[in-house]
């Protein structure tokens, strides 16, 4: 039963551009990751890092417009942005950007860890974090899937968690990076893929990720905009399934109406030629990669990423 499931959900990643399958998770799974999340959430809610700027930029103004129209940032986060972009800017030699931010490379630039006006938030880096989200990035079915588009030597982008918050507008449209900063005709062949293990149950009320079925063929880019699209469909499933869908397939977060968070733990893969979007080696203590499994290593970019030549 599961090798046919596969079958069906690859087919559906390629011609759809997302599938969905449930009841993955038992009821354990889920306590455990829930437990796990909400601890860090709460931690990280209480104490944002906020570095002290060693300097000011010299585009601050710029990088305050961006983000004021870009994402729904309240402006404490938004200083927050601006002192670690000072921060990491000052640990690689003080080297600006040649290009307006709108064109920046996502993976090299801070990004809202507070949005929706603080209702709602990510956790980065999950897997120096949280020890029950390991077991999720090397998942057999996931695995299965991944490498069936990627190929086996496939890396680990970002593993990350989100919580949508109660009475929030949702996302607006896009395709993952890189292929935000690639010209339009996109590649014809999927780079990344994206998948959210579903930690409550996703419906068309709380926040549920919003996908344009087929978009991925279209080789464009969707507008970067709010609300709905003619052609939408919405991803909803019980708690404990997982929603897999390639980074090209126009998608979104949708309105959370409802009286509680929606949350979900992202694990974001690319090919091995490709830039993580994290650099987990820095993010993860030694003595805890060490235990991992030699498949987990090489995902977070154990013998995976350039070496020193010389």
């Amino acid at each position: 039963m599961l090798a046919e499931q596969i079958q069906v959900a690859h087919k559906e990643l390629l011609q759809q551009g997302y599938t969905i399958i449930e009841n993955v998770l038992d009821t354990g799974q889920l306590s455990a990751l829930r437990s796990e999340i909400d601890t860090i959430l709460a931690q990280e809610r209480k104490s944002p890092w906020d570095p002290t700027p060693t300097h000011t930029l010299a585009n601050e103004n710029e990088l305050r417009d961006f983000f004021s129209s870009s994402y729904s940032a309240s402006p404490q986060e938004i200083d927050r942005l601006i002192h670690r972009i000072s921060h990491t800017q000052s640990e690689q030699l003080d080297t600006e950007w040649p290009v307006p931010v709108a064109a920046y490379n996502k993976n090299f630039l801070h990004l809202p860890t507070l949005f929706d006006d603080d209702r709602s938030q990510r956790i980065w880096n999950l897997i120096g974090k949280s020890e029950h989200s390991r077991a999720l990035v090397e998942h057999p079915l996931v695995m299965e899937l991944v490498t069936g588009i990627l190929g086996p030597d496939c890396v680990l982008h970002d593993c990350s968690a989100t919580s949508i918050g109660s009475q929030t507008a949702g996302g607006a449209w896009h395709v993952d990076a890189p292929l935000g900063q690639l010209p339009e005709p996109l590649p014809d062949f999927p780079l990344t893929t994206q998948n959210a293990w579903l930690l409550d149950d996703f419906t068309s009320q709380n926040g549920a990720t919003r996908v344009v079925p087929g978009s991925h063929l279209t080789r464009l880019k969707p507008q970067w905009r709010e609300g709905d699209m003619e052609e939408e469909i919405i991803l909803t499933a019980p708690a404990g399934s997982l929603a897999l869908w390639l980074s090209n397939t126009w998608h979104r977060s949708g309105p959370n109406t409802t009286a509680n968070p929606r949350r979900a733990i992202l694990c974001y893969y690319g090919r091995s030629w490709t830039k993580p979007f994290n650099d987990f080696r820095g993010g993860t203590a030694p003595e805890i990669a060490a235990s991992f499994s030699n498949r987990l290593k090489y995902l977070i970019g154990y013998s995976s990423n350039p070496i020193v030549r010389g």
